[in-house]
């Protein structure tokens, strides 16, 4: 056992966690952060995405040790005081149907507008096709994307 401090959501955090004990279930059981999913295991699905100093990341695959000293957002974070407007794009086209994956999806989404500011539909295809939705709400998810990057400020 290992201590580590990181930030989560903007809140400074400590945990005692085996250093490869992966950062998903540091947040759904060490911090009850329960947003982020665990669906493959295996860095495939992308249910378990969240952002590591703005950049996704897959949580099921990045050990608690490599977090230590950075800045993470969960979905509980995305939207700080109220909803982000990813969220509510996905509220407003209804994209979840069972809704396992949507956290992993839109932190995907998340994390590629951090980084670039007005994107291309080929790279947001390049990012959203690395993130899987066994009920196949691909085309609500295309709808609520358009939307957001409709809305994005000039």
């Amino acid at each position: 056992m290992a201590s580590y401090s990181f930030k989560v959501n903007g809140k400074e955090v400590a945990v005692e966690a085996e250093p490869d004990m992966p950062i998903l279930w540091v947040l759904r059981d060490l911090l009850d952060l329960t947003g982020t999913k665990y669906g493959c295991g295996v860095n495939t699905c992308g249910a378990c995405t969240i952002l590591i100093n703005n950049r996704s990341v897959r949580a099921c695959q990045t050990p608690v040790r490599a977090c230590s000293g950075q800045d993470l957002t969960t979905i509980e974070g995305l939207g700080k005081d109220a909803l982000h407007p990813i969220q509510e794009a996905w509220e407003k086209f209804s994209v979840p149907q069972c809704g396992y994956c949507q956290a992993g999806q839109m932190m995907a989404f998340a994390g590629l507008l951090s980084q670039v500011k007005k994107p291309t539909k080929d790279q947001v295809n390049s990012v959203m096709s690395q993130n899987l939705c066994r009920c196949g709400t691909y085309h609500r998810i295309e709808k609520a994307i358009d939307h957001v990057l409709s809305n994005l400020p000039a």
